[in-house]
């Protein structure tokens, strides 16, 4: 039981892929790049339709410019810095290919500063095949293709296994789903009231946990720390989300503890 539950585990952090940083170093947000990538194919799809997006992937730009979080970074996760997206792509020849890029790099830009929340500063495209048409068969989800015309960089996009907590709605009002005991469940239902949160996910199986953060010095005592997983609803931006659902959670605990959001899906 235990070797599943773990192989569960590993399953479904592999799906989420990296934990982007939302905003800044003072925001204390993160996303699963699983659910950034998702729109950013949609908005690949609505603005440039003659384009396949074959291939995501988000990362620090320069690592040397990352900046330390003010408040405990989920396990892994990238800390707050300008990012790169790269990405791959097939396209028609109804525009000429350096103009399609250059709209495609626009959309992808805008979709994950402004709808996201990303902090992101360059955009790599890499076109791999010329299409006849693009079906609908053959937009995201088809398997990746290599080589072709290099415009300035690529990489792939990780296999995406669907966990369990990202398919069924997060039940915060039933004992045991929530981790931190009473408090916990306190604060998971504080969470579900924040407009923009449709669910509560949770890797790992627990949406809320609180916990001690280790202090700066050794003179300062623990400080406790909270971490919320979960899903944002349809037409909210997922940074707005993320700060208000931290406010809250602040506020409903007595003792003020730091805390961090893992948005692990766009719903």
């Amino acid at each position: 039981m235990m070797a599943d539950r773990w192989t569960r585990m590993v399953r479904q952090l592999v799906g989420l892929g990296r934990f982007l940083p939302l905003g800044g170093p003072y925001d204390g947000a993160w996303i699963a790049e699983r659910a950034a990538s998702g729109v950013l194919r949609d908005a690949a799809e609505r603005e440039v339709p003659e384009v396949r997006l074959d291939g995501v992937r988000i990362g620090l730009a320069d690592p040397g410019e990352a900046a330390e979080p003010a408040v405990p970074a989920p396990p892994s996760a990238l800390p707050p810095g300008p990012l790169r997206l790269t990405a791959e792509f097939a396209a028609t020849a109804a525009w000429p290919l350096p103009e399609t890029a250059s709209r495609l790099r626009t959309a992808l830009a805008v979709t994950a500063t402004e709808r996201i929340g990303l902090d992101l500063t360059e955009v790599d495209l890499r076109v791999t095949e010329l299409l006849d048409t693009v079906s609908p068969a053959s937009r995201p989800g088809t398997p990746e293709t290599r080589g072709g015309t290099d415009t300035s960089g690529g990489a792939g996009m990780p296999g995406a296994a669907e966990s369990e907590a990202a398919r069924a709605p997060g039940s915060a009002g039933v004992a045991g789903a929530v981790g931190g005991g009473p408090e916990g469940e306190r604060v998971a239902a504080v969470v579900l009231r924040v407009p923009g949160v449709s669910r509560l996910t949770g890797v790992g199986g627990l949406p809320v946990r609180l916990g001690e953060q280790a202090p700066a010095s050794g003179d300062a005592l623990p400080r406790r720390h909270a971490r919320v997983d979960l899903a944002v609803a349809a037409g909210f931006r997922p940074l707005e989300v993320a700060r208000a659902v931290r406010a809250a959670v602040a506020e409903a605990l007595p003792d003020r503890p730091t805390v961090a959001v893992l948005v692990t899906d766009l719903d």
